[in-house]
């Protein structure tokens, strides 16, 4: 196989690890709040122990590009998307410790039954989810409009975030025990929100890979 086959050949296999690093993430945040809807104190500490697993794949993704630039010393194209392969990464690894921060709530309110249903906070969640897939695949199919309508769903999810402190808040009152539960919901709503902030950056990231230019999706 000549260099530059090789190097195509590693460089798709780089973005075969970041969809398989996407996919698990993916599959973190979803589980962690199906584990605090239930209080499933099993699966939370799953969502914790498998965190280990996505360090390694960042580690591995930093390895694999560092090592492409070294001894490739891509043109300026390339360089863009291996870097941007890294950032991706990075973001993701944030993500995923958003998991176990909601992971680990779940497991502060082991025993305790939810003063209500969760409906806002899992909807948030599959917004914050479906923005996460639709930013990688921006980066793998190079494509800026999927990256920009990042914008809208982000703008959602900053008003399901709104809705719920509004809501949670106003259900305080005497009760600790309920306004430490309320509290905790809160901070998984803003770890939700997190998400999908991470998601707007990397679809900022994929627009200036394609176009060397800078635009904010985050206003």
């Amino acid at each position: 196989m000549d260099t530059r086959s090789s190097y195509h050949q590693s460089l798709d296999e780089l973005q075969l690890e970041l969809l398989a690093m996407g996919r698990l993430v993916e599959e973190q945040i979803r589980q962690s709040v199906e584990s605090l809807k239930t209080i499933d104190d099993k699966m939370a500490r799953e969502i914790v122990e498998v965190d280990d697993t996505i360090d390694e794949m960042l580690k591995k993704i930093e390895e694999r590009s560092l090592k492409l630039i070294a001894l490739q010393q891509p043109l300026a194209s390339d360089l863009r998307i291996i870097g941007m392969a890294m950032k991706i990464a990075v973001d993701l690894e944030r993500i995923a410790d958003h998991a176990v921060d909601i992971a680990k709530v779940t497991l502060r309110m082991s025993g305790d039954s939810l003063v209500k249903p969760l409906v806002d906070i899992p909807y948030m969640a599959e917004l914050a989810i479906e923005m996460l897939r639709e930013c990688i695949r921006s980066y793998t199919e190079r494509d800026i409009q999927r990256a920009a309508a990042l914008a809208d769903k982000d703008d959602q999810v900053d008003s399901l975030y709104s809705k719920v402190l509004t809501e949670l808040t106003g259900m305080m009152g005497s009760d600790l025990r309920v306004n430490r539960q309320l509290t905790h919901l809160m901070l998984v709503s803003h770890y939700i929100e997190r998400v999908a902030d991470h998601t707007t950056n990397i679809g900022e990231g994929v627009i200036y890979m394609v176009t060397g230019k800078r635009k904010d999706l985050n206003i």
